[in-house]
């Protein structure tokens, strides 16, 4: 499943991360990219670890990516973090975080990529959060998350929030080597965005070759200013 979580805020900007857990818990899935979390980041989510906090209220495996890394807003406190997570019911047997190129104006993002070990079989997920405002920049950053797909043979899933249509640019360079899972497994707009007047599909789950789409569901949930994206996969 991907889920932009805002920070655990609802479209009301009312904070109440008990929400992303309990629709996390019921989606059942597996394994989950989160983008939008906290980490001591600021008043807006009560300085929590929402990352630490989501995996243990889940008992679930954690990798978390800090895209944003800044000082505290006081000496011994914890450094505010701010980027994406994994939770994974599977073992973790590694992660790592790269940043993503950007302009000057642009925010710094991120692509969290983690390997996991499903009953025995290596699979890569891959969490990332493209930026919202170029095209330019999300070029950019697709073209470093492409190398980075292209760069092992393990089957690989990769999700998140692209902040672009299925018909762009950047989604025609993603599906060059992966498949958008939608259109095989989906039915409908499968739009995700925003969740309370859904109008757009950008949030997306890509798969690679090995992997089969079996069903895809966009949650019908307003916990976040977006809608979760929960598919099925086999592996062959």
């Amino acid at each position: 499943m991907t889920f932009n979580i805002h920070h655990g805020a609802d479209p009301d900007d009312v904070l109440h991360l008990e929400r992303v857990a309990e629709t996390v818990r019921r989606s059942g899935a597996d394994v989950v990219g989160l983008q939008e979390v906290d980490r001591h980041f600021a008043s807006r989510s009560d300085f929590v670890d929402q990352a630490s906090w989501l995996a243990k209220r889940l008992g679930l495996h954690l990798a978390y990516g800090a895209n944003l890394d800044l000082d505290p807003e006081k000496p011994g406190d914890p450094r505010r973090r701010y980027g994406t997570a994994i939770l994974s019911r599977f073992p973790i047997v590694s992660s790592r975080n790269t940043l993503l190129p950007r302009s000057e104006t642009g925010e710094q993002r991120g692509l969290l990529e983690a390997e996991l070990l499903v009953r025995g079989e290596k699979l890569r997920f891959l969490n990332t959060h493209l930026e919202d405002t170029s095209q330019a920049d999300r070029l950019t950053q697709v073209a470093v998350v492409n190398a980075i797909v292209n760069g092992s043979r393990l089957p690989t899933v990769l999700v998140g929030d692209l902040n672009t249509a299925p018909g762009s640019e950047e989604i025609a360079a993603m599906t060059r080597r992966l498949t958008d899972t939608w259109p095989v497994a989906g039915k409908g707009n499968g739009f995700t965005y925003d969740s309370v007047n859904p109008h757009e599909r950008i949030d997306y789950v890509f798969a690679s070759h090995g992997l089969r789409a079996r069903r895809a569901k966009v949650l019908d949930v307003t916990v976040s200013d977006h809608r979760p994206l929960r598919v099925e996969l086999s592996i062959r």
